[in-house]
């Protein structure tokens, strides 16, 4: 496991980071592993629920148009006061 010492770091941001780690239950030695943890994990994937439930299914060889009934009639308002 690797060691990092910072100097140099003002007193604003000791403070700050002082009480970010009090908020969080951490010491402050925590608090910026957890930082640097959260700062340099590789993003996530920018696909939306449907695209990943898709790519989950897609080697499951089903289609990927389905077949949508046809529709003779217009959608029809709701009526409530019947």
């Amino acid at each position: 496991m690797a060691t990092l010492t910072i100097r140099g770091l003002d007193e604003e941001t000791h403070r700050r980071l002082r009480v970010l780690a009090a908020e969080h239950g951490r010491s402050m030695e925590a608090e910026v592993r957890a930082i640097l943890a959260e700062r340099l994990s590789p993003p996530e994937p920018e696909y939306g629920l449907g695209s990943r439930i898709h790519a989950r299914f897609a080697d499951m060889g089903l289609t990927d148009e389905l077949d949508q009934p046809p529709r003779d009639d217009m959608p029809r308002w709701a009526v409530f006061d019947e």
